[in-house]
């Protein structure tokens, strides 16, 4: 500990994993999130911690927001990380319960750092990387810095490229459309801004471990309708949910 701040991964903490996980952790770079402050917050679920932080759970290989409503993991078998696009790089799929797509963007820890701040809107909001032939270097142009530049501000503060960052935000684009929608996934490809089908579903398959049908159809599974007779003998319309 250098100074009351953590660097992490905290190797003597990531348990053995047949997948790789502590090999694919070791590649991260330290970190300046506090791991006492935000092990408290994520064991109270605080919710002025969503979207600040996200939680990987190595046992699981899933990362989580702090609000998650899943049983939280023992604090040795954690990570913290300051993106979900970091959490990613790091080998973690997002948590279908709390959803990390629909965390809030809170940009508490950039402080005066307007770029990284404009950079991230341009990127989720706008989709400044989605287009055909858009480039770093392109966005990095439009902000008025160099690539080098942008990319170290990025690996600073987000531990994640703005690659990275935006290949996040198009699966969560493409997330919440599977979950609030019912469009074809072919458009929801395209709007999510993915460049054909065929990308879209090796990306989102390689991010949540499962095809983005799968997906759909267990979130349709969850409200079926059936039919039921009350005491009075009428028909009533029951949605069932698990």
């Amino acid at each position: 500990m250098e100074g009351g701040r953590y660097r992490w991964p905290k190797p003597d903490s990531i348990p053995e994993k047949a997948s790789g996980m502590r090999a694919r952790v070791s590649i991260l770079v330290s970190m300046s999130l506090d791991f006492a402050e935000c092990d408290r917050a994520r064991l109270a679920r605080d919710p002025v911690y969503d979207g600040r932080f996200y939680t990987g759970v190595h046992t699981t290989g899933i990362y989580c927001r702090p609000i998650c409503p899943v049983h939280p993991a023992r604090s040795a078998n954690v990570s913290f990380f300051p993106s979900a696009a970091a959490a990613e790089a790091a080998g973690f799929r997002p948590c279908l319960r709390c959803r990390p797509e629909t965390a809030p963007f809170c940009s508490a820890w950039i402080g005066s750092r307007a770029t990284v701040e404009r950079a991230l809107r341009l990127i989720v909001e706008d989709g400044a990387l989605d287009v055909e032939g858009s480039t770093v270097e392109h966005l990095a142009a439009r902000l008025g810095v160099g690539a080098r530049q942008l990319a170290r501000l990025f690996a600073r503060y987000l531990q994640a490229s703005p690659s990275k960052v935006a290949r996040t935000a198009r699966v969560q684009r493409a997330k919440r459309l599977i979950d609030e929608t019912s469009l074809p996934m072919t458009e929801i490809a395209m709007q999510a801004g993915f460049g054909s089908l065929r990308r879209f579903n090796a990306v989102f398959a390689e991010v949540y471990g499962r095809p983005p049908t799968e997906i759909r159809r267990t979130r349709r599974s969850t409200g079926k309708e059936v039919k039921a007779v009350d005491n009075a003998g009428n028909q009533k319309s029951l949605t069932l949910s698990r």
